[in-house]
């Protein structure tokens, strides 16, 4: 029943038709896969070859267990009312406290694991474990619920726009959780148990890891999916976006006013619809008639251009014939290869297109091949992955299939194996600077260079409060290069004063992002379609009294720039994202796990942005084992209780720890 594999640091389990494989998977790190007759190799999953480990396993007949550093698991077989059933249970090594354990959904039946046969070797396959109290969990990647802790939530498991499934947890009782499957399902955060369903897959495969704390969890699990490459050094700066420059002229004539005016400026954006047609992925000569020497002109006011490059392609696309007859496009499980409407030019109604399939590595070469051509060998270097969960509509993965599997077995992992095309394509070129700002992610999109944003969000103050939350449980989700659409991306009127002290407010906030990005689809706005644009949306575009605070903030975000690309090589290196929740650097501090509007930028900086239209001032905790100054005013502050801290127009509260020195006013 029981037995250790041949290097006697593993355990295979077999009762009946079920295969249980527990083995090492990097420092203080399981992995456990389960499988009907067999387990296999060929699934796809976010982790990463398990380097060799000097971890031990023993069985007995009707127990066994496995250990691996600071984690063991340990498996026993009991008998119930329908004959015998494995679960498994894992703890800290040195103290046997009990981490996370496998939980029986009935004690007739079913077990802890469910396998319900669909078709072949597919079923729908459930994992249930114990739910204990006070527990709070972290991570699973972005949602627009409002919630930093999501015990007791139930979370779909598929990729839609703002809804980015990264199925990573980090549990206040000291574990992390990999649910290492891309099919979709959802997991269930209830007060009576975990539940974490797949709708249709082979086996179940899961990864749990421990540490001295959340920074060295976080360590692990970057080390088993990939770390990510080290951001450079112009990504750190300001990004100019609006939906949309409809022109070369127009575009480049933004950055020019951004240089005469002496602001700081690092990227401008060509958004959708300055392609000839969608899968063509080049510029129309008609508006953009010389790209290259638009890059040139750019590269002169130091800035770098970045273009939107969709994973949809419209039958009018001079690709799609040749992608459709290799066999490169996604397929329908029934009906045409067609998965959502899109106003092309040259067609004056809506239209179905395709998806390339970026699982097929014939079809990453064969885009790559096109984007090297047409943008990258006229001096393009940033790229926007947009709509690449994929945006289907209606959103149906079920009926999608992909080189590497059914739809509903593989679904999330498109946003990772998109980012892989352009990463291994650059990478090819000799180039180590991937800068690839994504829509979508799924574990291991990191190691491919992939930053998130938070997606088309509302322009409104509890929006603004939702990303704040979303950004920080991105981070705990190994996603350490994150933004937002500062202003939010749906509507704002640049001419409301309401509005703009939205702007101003999420500027402030934005300063303190990974990465610091304007961008949205302003009033007045037009009808989808090739020739749509939004209002306004530069940072003149907002009155003077807001221009004033927006380029203060644009020169803070400067200033800032040398500690920020330090916390950068520390994500690099450490796989510790530069902008964390408090209880990453002060775990031992209980209020810490419950602060969900504030965050750390690096050990240094403690930030509290302004959530709410009106206010001068807000509460602030600053954690308990260190010493807090106002970074304006120098006012100290010993941790561990709350100070109400003044929040005038022109700034929001931000601390610095244990005498810190860094340029918040410009006078140090």
């Amino acid at each position: 029943m029981i037995a250790t594999t041949e290097d006697g640091r593993s355990l295979e389990v077999t009762v009946r038709h079920e295969v249980l494989r527990v083995e090492p998977w990097g420092t203080d790190s399981l992995r456990v896969r389960a499988g009907r007759h067999r387990i296999l190799d060929d699934v796809p999953g976010a982790l990463l070859p398990a380097k060799p480990s000097a971890a031990t396993a023993e069985a007995t007949e009707r127990s066994g267990r496995v250990v691996n550093g600071a984690l063991t698991a340990i498996v026993e077989i009991a008998d119930t009312d329908t004959g015998i059933d494995a679960q498994l249970r894992f703890v800290r090594t040195d103290t046997g406290e009990e981490l996370l354990a496998e939980q029986r959904a009935h004690f007739w039946w079913p077990g802890a694991r469910l396998f319900m046969p669909s078709r072949n070797d597919y079923g729908r396959f459930e994992q249930r474990f114990t739910a204990y109290e006070g527990e709070k969990i972290y991570g699973l990647g972005q949602h627009t619920h409002g919630r930093l802790d999501q015990k007791g939530l139930v979370l779909d498991l598929v990729q839609r726009n703002a809804e980015v499934s990264v199925p990573f947890l980090l549990s206040s009782r000291g574990y992390g959780f990999l649910w290492n499957t891309p099919a979709v399902g959802r997991v269930e955060l209830a007060e009576n148990g975990t539940r974490w369903v797949a709708d249709d897959a082979r086996q179940l495969d899961y990864w749990v890891t421990t540490g001295d704390g959340p920074r060295e969890i976080l360590g692990h699990y970057a080390d088993a999916t990939g770390h990510p490459p080290m951001l450079p050094e112009w990504a750190a700066g300001f990004w100019q976006s609006k939906l949309r420059y409809r022109t070369q002229d127009e575009l480049l004539s933004v950055a020019r006013e951004y240089h005469a005016r002496g602001l700081p400026l690092s990227v401008i954006v060509a958004d959708f619809f300055h392609w000839t047609h969608l899968g063509d992925w080049k510029f129309d000569p008609a508006e953009w008639p010389d790209p290259a020497g638009l890059v040139r002109a750019l590269a002169e006011l130091g800035v770098k251009l970045m273009v939107s490059v969709w994973p949809s392609v419209s039958p009018l696309s001079e690709n799609y014939r040749e992608l459709h007859e290799r066999g490169l496009l996604v397929a329908a499980e029934n009906g045409v290869p067609a998965h959502a409407p899109w106003k092309d030019k040259g067609f004056g109604v809506e239209m179905p297109v395709a998806f390339y399939d970026p699982t097929n590595p014939a079809a990453r070469e064969f885009v790559w091949a096109k984007v090297k051509r047409n943008y990258y060998d006229l001096g393009v270097r940033a790229w926007w992955l947009d709509g690449d969960e994929p945006e289907i509509q209606p959103g149906h993965p079920h009926n999608l299939g992909f080189h590497a599997g059914p739809g509903a077995e593989v679904f999330n992992l498109y946003p990772q194996a998109n980012a892989q095309t352009f990463h291994d394509g650059i990478r090819a070129e000799g180039d180590d600077e991937v800068v690839l700002l994504s829509r979508s992610a799924w574990a291991g999109s990191q190691r491919f260079g992939a930053a998130l944003w938070s997606g088309d969000v509302p322009a409104t103050w509890e929006s603004l409060r939702a990303q704040v939350r979303a950004g920080l449980n991105v981070a705990v989700a190994g996603i350490p290069w994150w933004t937002t659409d500062i202003g939010g991306f749906h509507g704002g009127d640049p001419a409301s004063p309401e509005y703009r002290e939205l702007m101003v407010r999420w500027f402030q906030y934005g300063v303190f992002c990974p990465l610091f990005r304007l961008h949205g689809f302003r009033d007045p706005r037009t009808d989808f379609g090739p020739s749509m644009t939004g209002g306004p949306n530069e940072v003149w575009s907002f009155g003077d009294a807001a221009y004033e605070s927006i380029t203060e903030s644009l020169r803070l975000r400067d200033r800032l720039r040398p500690y920020l690309m330090t916390q950068m090589r520390v994500a690099h290196e450490q796989g510790v994202p530069p902008m964390r929740p408090l209880f990453v650097d002060f775990p031992r501090d209980a209020a810490a796990w419950e602060v969900a509007d504030q965050f750390l930028l690096g050990p240094d900086l403690l930030v509290a942005p302004v959530l709410s239209p009106g206010a001068t001032s807000r509460r602030v905790y600053l954690p308990e084992g260190a010493a807090w100054a106002d970074a304006v005013t120098g006012a100290r502050h010993d941790g561990g209780g709350w100070v109400e801290a003044d929040a005038p127009a022109e700034r929001i509260p931000v601390f610095l720890r244990d005498g810190a020195r860094l340029p918040i006013t410009g006078r140090e």
